[in-house]
């Protein structure tokens, strides 16, 4: 059984954000169930040009090919992502059409776990629905679960750890998920 190797990404690239803190418990998770995880900086997000065919032609962008590269070498994906507008965040739509683009389809047949925690009550119920169908126009596989984190600035202790001891479980069981997919 081969070892699941999972990369993850953050869809804001705010220092110490809530959803910064959600990766980072569920990165610590899927290590702890043998998965290797490659962590994408958040910051990647305002680096990355604009998606532009003009700029594609003339060849990948040293960040756009390194990121293909590190999507190539997973078999799974862990994103946890804040809703901007009821959407998906700009930064993370631009990634995910640069990492997309033929002539490799990176993205298909992967399996994706998606979280995301916000302020307001929704946690993010209403980006996810969105996430779900542009990773899935990608090929890639969603797991039917997902974790909405509401009220997030009353969600986590000073160290970065859950409060609820439910939540932390319950960011345990959609690992568990993703990393039994990857094991086959």
């Amino acid at each position: 059984m081969a070892t699941p190797h999972i990369l993850a990404l953050c869809g804001s690239a705010r220092t110490g954000g809530f959803n910064k803190k959600l990766l980072d418990l569920a990165v610590a998770e899927a290590r702890a169930q043998g998965a290797e995880v490659d962590a994408v900086d958040p910051k990647v997000l305002t680096q990355l040009p604009i998606y532009d065919q003009d700029v594609e032609a003339k060849g990948w962008p040293p960040l756009v090919k390194e990121l293909r590269e590190r999507l190539a070498r997973a078999n799974g994906l862990l994103i946890a992502s804040p809703e901007y507008n009821s959407s998906i965040p700009g930064g993370l739509k631009n990634l995910i059409d640069w990492v997309s683009r033929p002539p490799e389809r990176l993205f298909t047949e992967k399996w994706a776990a998606v979280m995301g925690a916000t302020p307001g009550v929704f946690g993010t119920a209403r980006m996810q629905p969105h996430l779900r169908q542009v990773l899935a126009s990608t090929g890639a596989h969603v797991l039917p679960t997902q974790v909405h984190l509401p009220r997030a600035t009353e969600a986590f202790n000073a160290d970065g750890s859950f409060k609820d001891e439910a939540r932390r479980k319950e960011v345990a069981a959609l690992v568990s998920s993703l990393v039994s997919k990857l094991k086959g």
